[in-house]
């Protein structure tokens, strides 16, 4: 298990209740007691740790290499039936966004999502979550299927930004995202976004615009990473912290802002702590959010989704 420099206290914990058993073992001595009040001691440091983490740490956390991606939480949301579309019929197949049919407890989904990777060569075969324009395209792609056939569509974000190279620009990096944004604000099917990591950018709101939009506990969403920002301000990345801070970019903050529907819960310890919990509500929003869109006539959803993202940012002033 891979631990943050925060996590510091938890980790040593861990250490000695790994070590209490190891003795246990060796030497046939019961240190049940020893074991259940270091046991104990960790549940309270975990809760004290995460129950008042800052806006940095809440961007480390959405960025730990254990933590679940958007593949694990496909694979565990549908009932095993999962089948991956390729392809955007242009240029080629973008590895950094996934996407496919699914079933959530019988109703059929279209699920999109952007994919790190979990290992360093899956890390370069999906280029670190960021995708080309070809892979907003298949993502817009995949969209009308669902349209076309009358299946809600679900995306996953989780990406440190729209991949920024030369090719990627020469291909239409804009306008592929610009594209998204006018296609999903139009979309006949409900659409319900959840960003489980990094929502950088337009990177993340190529896929981010819908009916429902929800965050992780743990995760960020803003223009620009506090990396970027700092660097941009200060000439300096040692600033990030302060700029994780003034940019508002964690879960709290956005739904402050009405910038978000709602806030997913996370286990003690976050996502990747105990991904099974995770899986089990991102599943149970997912299917509370489509039952009640699946009420409202077309008609009504496009209005609503437009109506809510022309809202945001318009101030009123009174006399």
């Amino acid at each position: 298990m891979n631990f943050l420099d925060f996590e510091k206290p938890v980790a040593e914990l861990i250490d000695q209740i790994e070590k209490q058993k190891l003795i246990g073992e060796k030497s046939k001595v019961d240190v049940s007691v020893a074991v259940r009040q270091l046991e104990i001691r960790l549940e309270e440091t975990r809760r004290n740790l995460y129950s008042k983490l800052t806006p940095w740490q809440k961007v480390q956390l959405s960025r730990h290499p254990d933590r679940p991606y958007s593949l694990a939480y496909i694979q565990a949301i549908t009932d095993s039936n999962f089948v991956e579309l390729f392809g955007d019929r242009t240029v080629k197949d973008d590895k950094a966004i996934v996407g496919g049919l699914g079933s959530i407890d019988g109703q059929t989904v279209m699920f999109i999502g952007q994919q790190k990777g979990t290992t360093t060569k899956q890390r370069q075969y999906r280029n670190f979550g960021m995708a080309n324009p070809e892979g907003y395209r298949k993502a817009l792609r995949l969209m009308k299927l669902a349209e076309k056939f009358g299946k809600p569509v679900v995306t996953l974000i989780d990406t440190p930004g729209a991949y920024p190279g030369l090719e990627a620009e020469e291909r239409g990096q804009g306008e592929a995202i610009a594209r998204n944004l006018f296609e999903m604000a139009r979309l006949k099917v409900p659409v319900v976004c959840i960003i489980i990591g990094e929502g950088a950018s337009g990177g993340a709101l190529g896929i981010g615009i819908g009916d429902r939009v929800f965050m992780l506990e743990n995760t960020w969403y803003s223009v620009i990473s506090p990396e970027s920002c700092s660097s941009i301000l200060w000439r300096s990345w040692d600033f990030k912290e302060k700029a994780a801070e003034v940019l508002k970019l964690t879960a709290d903050d956005m739904l402050k802002n009405r910038l978000i529907d709602g806030i997913i819960k996370e286990p003690v310890g976050g996502a990747h702590s105990r991904p099974e919990e995770m899986f089990k509500r991102v599943k149970a929003e997912i299917t509370k959010s489509l039952q009640e869109l699946g009420a409202l006539s077309t008609q009504t959803l496009v209005n609503q989704r437009i109506e809510k993202f022309c809202s945001m940012g318009v101030v009123g002033q009174s006399n």
